[in-house]
């Protein structure tokens, strides 16, 4: 299993608009292309409070490649971008990371 992290940095005063367009409409999106969400944060204390961090799980690279090309090049996703955008981007920058898991002993 291979986990996503996926920072979005908000543009001023937007880090709910981006948690809104999120759930309203790129959940339903990820359930139709079979992309799993493993959770979504906003950030309460820590370095910036503009970000909206989410965590996707795939099996492998492969499948993250298929589908996550899939949602970017999605006619209904491109539209809803479109939109939520049109007075001003949501987001100012996004950064990702891919996570590997690590064996750790049990603990007693």
């Amino acid at each position: 299993m291979i986990h996503e992290r996926r920072v979005y940095h908000a543009a001023p005063k937007k880090v709910g608009l981006v948690a809104k367009r999120f759930a309203d409409h790129n959940m339903r999106i990820y359930e139709r292309l079979g992309i799993k969400v493993a959770g979504a944060w906003t950030v309460i204390v820590g370095e910036a409070n503009d970000q909206f961090v989410y965590m996707l799980e795939w099996s492998s690279l492969e499948e993250r490649a298929q589908k996550w090309g899939a949602f970017i090049a999605d006619e209904e996703w491109q539209k809803i971008w479109s939109e939520t955008d049109k007075d001003g981007a949501l987001v100012r920058y996004a950064s990702n990371e891919l996570l590997q898991p690590l064996s750790l002993p049990q603990a007693r």
